[in-house]
């Protein structure tokens, strides 16, 4: 018997899903049941999906008819090599989708609409720069007036994953290295959300220490990595003027970020931002009770072979300690002219492999 392809998703991580939706998907009809199918941004707060738009569109003739909200997340493009190196049936694309159903229905109160307007807001220009928006306002008061709000309750959920659930672990073991060597952009996430619904499968051989724990290929999937990473950061001498905010988006911008984690708790983390042509390392930290068991070199390792890092033609980090691990891996001083913005402090650098 084959084994099933899509596996139910926590209501919880369906919910995760639907929030973090930039542009999700809403069919409904007109009351003449016309098909209505649209594109569009939506928050989802207490256990209710939300939309806005012209009170003289489309959308406000579906109030009171039943509707679907849609929104999924590719994982990663399989092609059929990375399972078979023969048969072309086996391409295949791995990801998550969910779909929320329920009854459209308008929001009216005028502070109720400002409430759901500041979540959009909140959700889709976070970083501000516009006048506070409320209700009381009578800046705003016209506009809110006018404009439709639609509310969806969400009635039933339907979270469903495919992440290779129905492949063999052996299959899975090969998928995992040949992603790692197709090195896209996406794949180490990829690699990551597979493992984690694949628990059976061998932990790959770029990912392996034998201190114990398994590294992972991309901190930041699970949304506590990066507050553990910036407390495990704290005091270090290169960051030392730096606000929390400030290390956590520079973690968030890096196209590689690595580390361990040992039952949920992150206890190494390093970083790479590169352009194609240099990469620099930054924030390789391990923490204390875990130095001296050879964590540090697996680190490097990792990060050395992460597809972003790997590709650069030229390889740089900038520190006054820790030289011998890093002379382990090819990095020479490359001279006083090149010292970093703390005197202190020597840049090493390496050629690319």
């Amino acid at each position: 018997m084959r084994k099933e392809a899509f596996f139910g998703m926590a209501r919880e991580e369906s919910i995760d899903l639907l929030s973090e939706a930039r542009v999700v998907h809403l069919a409904t009809t007109t009351p003449v049941r016309q098909p209505v199918l649209r594109a569009s941004n939506a928050v989802v707060m207490e256990d209710a999906v939300f939309f806005h738009g012209s009170g003289a569109g489309e959308k406000g003739t579906t109030i009171g008819m039943p509707a679907v909200v849609s929104a999924e997340e590719v994982v990663a493009e399989i092609p059929s090599f990375l399972i078979d190196a023969e048969r072309a049936c086996v391409a295949t694309t791995f990801y998550r989708s969910v779909q929320a159903h329920g009854h459209l229905e308008a929001v009216k109160e005028r502070a109720e609409k400002a409430r759901v307007l500041r979540a959009f807001m909140a959700k889709y220009q976070p970083e501000g720069g516009f006048r506070p928006l409320s209700a009381e306002d009578a800046f705003y008061q016209q506009a809110i007036d006018e404009l439709l709000v639609l509310r969806m309750p969400i009635e039933h959920l339907d979270g469903k994953a495919k992440l290779g659930q129905n492949r063999e672990p052996t299959e899975l073991a090969r998928v995992l290295e040949k992603l790692w060597e197709r090195g896209l952009p996406g794949d180490p996430r990829a690699i990551e959300a597979i493992r984690a619904a694949n628990p059976a499968v061998p932990v790959p051989a770029f990912l392996g220490w034998a201190g114990g724990v398994p590294l992972t290929c991309a901190l930041g999937t699970d949304p506590s990595d990066l507050p553990q990473v910036v407390k495990l950061l704290e005091g270090e001498y290169w960051l030392a003027g730096l606000r929390p905010e400030q290390i956590a988006r520079a973690h968030q911008l890096s196209q590689a970020w690595v580390g361990a984690r040992d039952e949920g708790l992150v206890i190494a983390s390093a970083r790479a931002a590169s352009d194609g042509k240099t990469a620099w390392i930054y924030d390789v930290v391990v923490d204390r009770p875990w130095r001296g068991r050879g964590l540090g070199t697996a680190l490097m390792t990792l990060l050395l072979g992460h597809p972003a890092v790997r590709t650069a033609s030229v390889v740089r980090l900038a520190t006054k300690d820790a030289q011998e691990l890093y002379a382990r891996f090819g990095f020479r001083d490359v001279g006083e002219w090149k010292r970093s913005f703390q005197a202190s402090e020597m840049v090493l650098e390496r050629a690319g492999s």
